[in-house]
């Protein structure tokens, strides 16, 4: 008997690597092998095109911020990436290759446009920080300043639970950051903004901080005796209006900066009113140049002693009265 083999043709490949198909079956491996090769291309993160990268973005804004005026503008574009993103500015320093997300790109060019436009870093990420604490803020209040730092830190030598008043309280910064790291005080913050007092309030239920906060002009809302007073009033001479930046001009409540032709128009009914509240401590921020006159109301008003603490600029900042 004679058996027969029945042998399957399979391709044969030579020892180059290319296939002996028959020419109408190479065409369709062809064309498979490349399909597979250009869904793999469009699943590697390696070579995605036209993705804007950290460097890009940054260097993009930067220019438009410098352009616009802007003090700060490559600090400035690397907050308002991180906020866009999620990176940390370490990230962003490191990694200036790394591809941003298209929706991310598109937050970070609407918050840069924002900036361009002047309107202040703080209000277009919302928040502050200010010593311990982080402050959320709004234009309904002033964005506090690094050296209003100075007149919590006049309070901190206060005697145990000593009564203390925030008067034009804002944002809460002072009264909430003296809060937090002399916690036995009992403190209180005022404003004649209900505006105002609903930042504060927002911002003492965020950080869990027990501060009295009352509607009213100066001192006039507060009952009882008190130990000190401290305050960042409105100091900004009407007639300097004009010499302003424009995040602030623009944007910040003109209430909280402005304070007559000269400045000094709350100084001089707040010191009296703290002296007949009792208050053995007050401190009060002031502007460039205002230190004596601000002391000599206070002096005026009965204090005997006077002493003006200066900035990191040497600046005559903080006028103490006791």
């Amino acid at each position: 008997m004679v058996t027969t083999h029945f042998v399957h043709p399979v391709p044969v490949t030579s020892l180059t690597g290319r296939s002996h198909l028959p020419p109408h079956q190479r065409g369709l491996t062809s064309a498979r092998d490349h399909s597979a090769k250009v869904s793999t291309m469009a699943r590697s993160p390696d070579h995605i095109i036209g993705r804007t990268t950290v460097r890009d973005a940054l260097d993009s804004a930067v220019v438009a911020l410098t352009a616009a005026g802007v003090d700060c503008p490559r600090l400035d574009a690397e907050l308002l990436l991180g906020a866009a993103t999620g990176l940390t500015r370490g990230q962003i320093v490191s990694e200036p290759r790394r591809a941003l997300e298209p929706q991310a790109a598109r937050a970070f060019a609407d918050l840069a446009r924002r900036r361009r436009e002047r309107e202040p870093v703080a209000y277009i990420l919302g928040s502050k920080g200010f010593r311990t604490i982080e402050l959320k803020v709004d234009p309904r209040v002033l964005i506090p300043r690094p050296e209003t730092e100075l007149v919590v830190e006049a309070a901190l030598g206060l005697p145990l639970e000593a009564r203390v008043v925030d008067v034009g309280t804002g944002s809460g910064a002072i009264a909430l950051a003296l809060k937090a790291e002399r916690p036995d005080l009992r403190v209180t913050g005022t404003d004649d903004s209900p505006t105002a007092l609903a930042v504060a309030r927002a911002n003492a239920l965020l950080l869990g901080l027990e501060v009295e906060l009352l509607e009213g002009d100066l001192l006039a809302p507060v009952e009882g005796p008190i130990d000190a007073v401290l305050a960042n009033p409105p100091y900004v001479a009407s007639i300097e209006r004009e010499r302003l930046a424009p995040e602030i001009t623009r944007y910040e409540p003109a209430e909280a900066l402005f304070a007559g032709r000269d400045g000094l128009a709350v100084y001089r009914r707040l010191a009296p009113a703290a002296f007949r509240a009792g208050a053995r401590l007050v401190a009060l921020e002031v502007g460039q140049g205002q230190a004596d006159a601000v002391a000599d109301l206070l002096r005026e008003a009965g204090y005997a002693n006077t002493i003006a603490d200066p900035d990191l600029a040497g600046i005559e900042r903080v006028v103490r009265a006791w």
